[in-house]
């Protein structure tokens, strides 16, 4: 094996997701784990959970993520990487710790994370670095020997997650009445945070403004108009919108929402609407509800033809840009000089995200950062 194929110091890869109800009784005690802290009361909660009920109490987030370890595992072993692949939920099981800790007991000892969040923002980011800092010192506190873990950087502009976001809207516009296919209007979609979370997102030197969070998402949705004004010849009018909003009314968030978008290209006479969901790795909950459901119907009230385009999910391509992910890590971990793929104007972004990144709401130790009390 040359030295830029092989994964070491790494022995294996963490895939750390959200997770999501797999039954309706699980749909309030995963929201009570999503919302821990907050003093929201268990009502409040019954109602979120109507969301869930309504695909029988399952988010499909946990199937998304089997499927991405199976596409993981084929892609690693067709081109004879040698590294075992284990799964751990933030919210619901499989949790983070419990993984952890069995591939601790199993003697991994150099962890490589992919978080599946591609952008920088607290709770994309950061975040995923409290939880891990959180499972080492449970591990920490029960005599295990800690393994070292590194966040893999973000992908957001990698060529194995764009290019499959770029096929979806093609295939989205083809499945649109071809007399209002021309002019269709694109709706790139991201969750919204609030504008204080946004400003504050990525390095201190990126703060304001909406951050890092609002600059890759544009940087992002210019790649896509760029391919398809190549490959189809045709400009068409976009904007970046936001869905999700869960925050407290007086409190500001990103906007605008997409239902409230769709109402102004419904009102400025626009012939058609491809949403394309370029904040979300897969087709979870977000996405059919906010977007399959609600904006949907939405559009169907205005008499808007809309269609939504595909999420990278599993796709083969983002299961490869995930091996380069690694074993550029792993070659820089070793002092290698390894080619690094990124689309765009932004370039590729740090490995080790420095302090102040994307703070906290409060303070608390991260993992795999500049400022982590783990080594």
């Amino acid at each position: 094996m040359s030295d830029l194929r092989d994964p070491a110091p790494y022995d294996a890869l963490l895939l750390l997701s959200f997770g999501g109800p797999e039954g309706p009784d699980d749909v309030v005690p995963f929201l009570e784990n999503v919302t821990r802290g907050r003093g929201i009361p268990r009502e409040r909660l019954e109602e979120v959970g109507q969301h869930y009920f309504l695909f029988g109490g399952v988010s499909p987030i946990n199937d998304q993520n089997r499927a991405l370890l199976d596409a993981l595992r084929k892609n690693f072993a067709e081109h004879g990487l040698d590294l075992p692949v284990h799964w751990g939920n933030r919210n619901w099981a499989p949790y983070l710790t419990d993984t952890l800790r069995e591939m601790t007991v199993a003697g991994h000892r150099r962890i490589a994370v992919l978080a599946t969040s591609a952008y920088a923002s607290y709770s994309g980011c950061r975040q995923y670095r409290e939880n891990l800092a959180e499972a080492l010192a449970t591990l920490e506190a029960e005599g295990l020997e800690l393994p070292r873990v590194d966040k893999l950087r973000h992908y957001f502009n990698h060529p194995g997650f764009v290019r499959p976001m770029i096929d979806g809207v093609l295939a989205s516009l083809a499945d649109l009445p071809e007399e209002v296919r021309v002019g269709a209007h694109l709706a790139f979609t991201t969750h919204s945070i609030p504008t204080s979370a946004a400003d504050a997102s990525g390095p201190a030197s990126e703060h304001g403004d909406g951050g890092s969070y609002v600059r890759q998402h544009l940087d992002v949705a210019r790649l896509i108009v760029d391919a398809l004004r190549d490959e189809t010849g045709v400009e068409h009018p976009w904007e970046l919108v936001y869905q999700s909003r869960s925050g407290a009314a007086h409190i500001p968030w990103l906007e605008p929402d997409i239902c409230d978008h769709l109402e102004a290209l419904h009102a400025s006479s626009a012939p058609a609407v491809v949403m394309v969901p370029i904040g979300f790795v897969s087709d979870h909950m977000e996405v059919l509800y906010d977007l399959d459901t609600e904006a949907t119907a939405k559009a169907a009230e205005l008499g808007l033809p809309v269609r939504r385009s595909a999420t990278v999910g599993a796709d083969p391509r983002f299961a490869a840009a995930v091996r380069d992910l690694v074993l550029e890590r792993a070659a820089t971990e070793r002092g290698i000089a390894a080619e690094r793929c990124a689309l765009g104007a932004l370039g590729t972004s740090h490995d080790l995200c420095p302090v102040g990144c994307c703070p906290a709401r409060a303070p608390k130790p991260a993992a795999a950062g500049a400022d982590s009390p783990y080594a």
